[in-house]
């Protein structure tokens, strides 16, 4: 009868080549099993469908008091009326011009205020605190003081949504800009660039993820501004036209301008997001 000694090192070997052979599939495996999978093709569309099968749902089943939340059929009607009569459209456009005004001004001041103190000391010391201070600061509660600077015309309204949105894009930008590895700011002085080249090449490229978060926030925040000041003695828009139904108890035109709004909400969100997916394509994340 023979016997066979046992060599530790030819086992160690085998299972080293065992678990070679074995990890690319455990690796796929924990993959699927960790993350959340392939992207599902107009997924951002799920939540909203579910809601608007709910409410449909509700209403027709009597769940719902068609006076206190009108069923998604009234509301398609009203709104055909008042696309119809032009009302829908004319407000919109209104609502659109200073929501885009107002977040082209605050996007550019954010931006730039973020650059200036994300590059410098001094710059970060003389602006980084009133910034901090505005923050904690509801644009909404300067509306007052806005009015009395400004009156109740365009520019009042224009000069609060670019409040609400500049905050965002500032500290989320700023928060880019710092958190940029500093070996990049060492290679580059290595390599000589100039102070435009640095700002072109490392400081835009790292601080675009956060800008571009910050963005979608900013998006929220200029349509949320928009409501507001659009019941502030405004004479057109989708607030005002909200407004005049609530005189008159017009429920369905109330909710046909939350359903718009609701809308461009999530339609410059994900607009937001697909730009987001290009320009930062070379990322590898869990989203995909």
């Amino acid at each position: 009868m023979s016997t066979t000694a046992f060599d530790p090192r030819a086992a160690a070997v085998t299972a080293t080549d065992d678990a070679a052979v074995s990890s690319p599939r455990l690796h796929a495996r924990a993959r699927k099993r960790l993350g959340p999978g392939r992207p599902i093709p107009y997924g951002w569309m799920l939540g909203p469908l579910l809601l608007l099968a709910l409410w449909a749902a509700g209403s027709g089943a009597g769940l719902i008091d068609a006076r206190s939340l009108p069923a998604p059929w009234v509301i398609a009607g009203t709104a055909g009326d008042l696309i119809a009569d032009g009302r829908l459209q004319s407000n919109f456009a209104t609502s659109a011009q200073r929501a885009l005004l107002g977040l082209l001004f605050g996007t550019a001041a954010g931006l730039l205020l973020a650059l200036v103190s994300g590059l410098s000391r001094l710059g970060e010391g003389i602006v980084d605190g009133p910034v901090q201070i505005k923050r904690a600061i509801p644009s909404l509660a300067l509306i007052p003081l806005l009015v009395l600077w400004f009156g109740i015309g365009e520019t009042m309204k224009v000069i609060t949504i670019a409040l609400g949105v500049f905050v965002p894009i500032y500290i989320h930008t700023h928060n880019g800009l710092r958190t940029i590895d500093n070996r990049y700011s060492e290679l580059a002085e290595t390599v000589r660039l100039s102070r435009i080249q640095f700002v072109r090449h490392v400081v835009l490229p790292g601080a675009l993820p956060g800008f571009l978060l910050g963005l979608r926030f900013a998006v929220t925040a200029a349509w949320l501004s928009l409501v507001v000041v659009e019941q502030v003695n405004a004479t057109s828009g989708i607030g005002y036209m909200m407004e005049l139904a609530r005189t008159y108890g017009q429920t369905d035109v109330i909710i046909v301008g939350l359903v718009v709004y609701g809308l461009l909400g999530l339609v410059s969100d994900a607009l937001v997001r697909l730009v987001e997916r290009r320009t930062l394509a070379w990322r590898r994340t869990l989203a995909g």
